[in-house]
């Protein structure tokens, strides 16, 4: 019988994980079956117990229930640590592990499949929820010469900084908070959106946060970890402010499954072919 994975949400009829996970199995030649839970809103624990008593082996966690995840786990990984929420379960005999995939997976696809490595450079960072939460400790491991956290509400980036100082302090990256109003003239080479923005592609117009002119330094990248069927707000407006290059979050999808798939068989698989196809969905 082939071993029993799937992606746990509420909604979760539009994940591509499935999809993909498929792909990495043909891949690689793994016997597994990957498919979707939908969990009750007040009932995850009970959806996430019953798969297990079925003989499910793993989990990859989407909203609402990320923070129900990591308080799953009896053992977590640093990543879920730094995060304080899990994307990914794997289940042994008599425990659970919780693992945070999303922050490495950003860092794969910057570094590797778009080839702009993040040693030295000046970035920012939009947002301050769970998404730049789970993001910030393998980004701040690359060594960035400087992130900085921008959010519309500043206390909430300035515990950020507060939290990920020790990390910033050890990898010699000076980690700051500010407005947006601050930013102008800055000249990022990388500018994160961790904002939870609305999607042009889907018909829903969108409002980023307003960023200022001179935010992009000369060949600036803008990435949005949101992806859709066309370009997000965030890009956008980007594009408009004299970004060089701009990428979705579509590769970082594909990277954060790679890296749970990495941990549930052994094996990693490759992703290049993977996200091509689905950038022709």
């Amino acid at each position: 019988m082939a071993d029993r994975y799937a992606v746990v949400g509420n909604p979760v009829a539009h994940s591509k994980s499935p999809l993909i996970h498929a792909e990495f199995a043909r891949q690689t030649g793994q016997d597994m079956e990957y498919g979707r839970l939908v969990a009750p809103l007040d009932g995850f624990r009970a959806a996430v117990d019953a798969f297990r008593r079925e003989g499910g082996r793993g989990l990859n966690v989407t909203l609402p229930f990320k923070l129900e995840a990591f308080a799953l786990g009896d053992r977590r990984s640093q990543r879920a640590l730094d995060a304080e929420a899990a994307n990914t379960l794997k289940f042994d005999a008599d425990s659970v592990f919780a693992d945070n995939t999303d922050g490495v997976g950003l860092l794969r696809d910057l570094e590797a499949n778009l080839r702009f490595p993040l040693a030295g450079r000046r970035m920012l960072v939009m947002g301050a929820g769970g998404a730049v939460q789970g993001a910030l400790g393998p980004l701040i491991a690359a060594r960035p010469a400087l992130l900085t956290i921008a959010n519309r509400t500043l206390d909430k980036a300035q515990r950020l900084v507060a939290r990920f100082a020790a990390a910033a302090s050890a990898s010699g990256t000076r980690l700051q908070a500010s407005g947006y109003e601050a930013l102008a003239g800055r000249g990022f080479d990388l500018v994160v959106n961790g904002t939870s923005a609305s999607l042009l592609g889907a018909g829903l117009h969108g409002a980023p946060p307003e960023l200022p002119g001179g935010v992009f330094a000369i060949g600036g990248l803008a990435y949005d970890m949101i992806y859709g069927n066309g370009p997000t707000a965030f890009l956008q407006h980007a594009q408009g402010l004299g970004a060089a290059r701009l990428a979705d979050g579509i590769g970082m999808l594909v990277e954060q499954a790679a890296e749970s798939f990495l941990l549930w068989r052994g094996v990693r698989p490759h992703t290049a072919p993977v996200i091509a196809q689905l950038k022709t969905l």
